[in-house]
């Protein structure tokens, strides 16, 4: 009993960073699962902003190695002259500017994990040195003749058809080989979009807790995003819900906020989301969350106010948006607030909000 509690312990940090239910998210975490405890290198295929990182950093956080280094590099962002230094480290005197020796990334992650993200871009001559690496599992630094032990485990990724780029002479095919033992393909945003409500929940708490700012969507919103095509994929999903709760910090946004962009594709009925996929009772405080003041926003004036005017007020206006977000349709209100029929409609003659044909009218007490 005592060891099924520590999986189920493990497996929820496993992927308390990968946040997803649909069946191409579950088959990335069983693969995580499978390859993790083994040394066996890993290629990560997967757009731009699909999370690449985040599993070779989930692949290492549960391997035999996580008591070591995890040392990302990006390939394609360190000019080709200088990777080899970069990789290997280099000696006094090597090159102009060379002041002092200095390891490079497998010495630093020496008994944990390399992660070479980029890998399509590295040049034919780097790797040569690379294969050698993975091969004998020695290197030297850039102008030193002392032969260095690498234990290191590789996790390699890449958003380019590598196969291709074998066939064009772009890439070594013994060192794909070398990096392809064991692949994991990570699907784009577009292709998990039922995964999109836990995402926007998950993103959010990290905003919460990292920038101390937050923001809520309406179901319409949530809906007009998931027809979106997500070029950017999590990355872009990120940086829209920061963007919005820099405009509307502490607000629930509706489909209206959007960017125009996102509100041109909402148009299209025949993809994404329907109303009925946002019922998970997970999803409400993310979609309903009345969340629209919080008391350290609120300054209590030395003469006093109406406490209840000041509730009744709040009350009001999400009632009032929820119908608004719904085209007046007081049951689908209601199941939006989480409350029945009838005691919407209560509450409805209690504020004296009434609906005719083209418009809801408000006339609080």
């Amino acid at each position: 009993m005592k060891n099924n509690n520590q999986e189920l312990k493990r497996s929820n940090l496993l992927f308390r960073s990968l946040v997803g239910k649909s069946e191409a998210m579950l088959k990335v975490q069983n693969e995580i699962k499978q390859v993790a405890t083994s040394d066996a290198n890993v290629l990560i295929l997967g757009e731009s902003g699909t999370g690449k990182e985040v599993v070779a950093r989930n692949i290492h956080y549960f391997s035999n190695r996580n008591k070591n280094n995890f040392v990302p590099i990006n390939c394609g962002a360190i000019p080709p002259d200088l990777l080899e230094s970069e990789l290997f480290g280099h000696e006094k005197g090597a090159f102009t500017g060379a002041i002092s020796s200095r390891p490079g990334r497998f010495s630093m992650a020496d008994g944990g994990t390399l992660f070479l993200d980029e890998i399509g871009e590295m040049t034919m001559a780097m790797q040569v040195k690379l294969l050698r690496v993975l091969e004998e599992r020695v290197f030297e630094r850039v102008g030193g003749t002392t032969t260095i032990k690498a234990d290191v485990r590789i996790i390699a990724a890449t958003n380019r058809n590598l196969e291709e780029m074998v066939k064009q002479g772009d890439f070594r095919e013994d060192l794909y080989f070398r990096l392809d033992v064991f692949p994991i393909q990570l699907p784009a945003l577009r292709q998990r979009i039922d995964d999109l409500p836990l995402l926007i929940k998950e993103l959010i708490t990290r905003l919460e807790s990292t920038k101390n700012s937050s923001v809520r969507f309406t179901k319409s919103a949530i809906i007009a995003l998931s027809r979106h095509n997500w070029p950017g994929n999590i990355r872009e999903l990120a940086n829209l819900i920061e963007r919005m709760s820099i405009r509307f910090p502490n607000a629930v946004v509706g489909e209206d906020q959007l960017p125009e962009k996102i509100k041109a594709c909402a148009l299209n009925e025949n993809i994404g989301l329907k109303l009925e996929d946002l019922d998970d009772r997970s999803v409400q405080a993310l979609c309903n969350a009345p969340d629209t003041v919080h008391t350290s926003q609120v300054n209590i004036p030395t003469e006093g106010f109406n406490l209840k005017k000041y509730i009744s007020d709040i009350e009001i206006k999400i009632i009032q948006d929820a119908l608004d977000n719904t085209d007046g349709v007081i049951s689908h209100a209601a199941k939006t607030l989480g409350l029945r029929r009838t005691t919407l409609a209560e509450k409805m003659r209690k504020y004296h909000i009434e609906k005719n044909q083209e418009q809801l009218h408000i006339s609080a007490c």
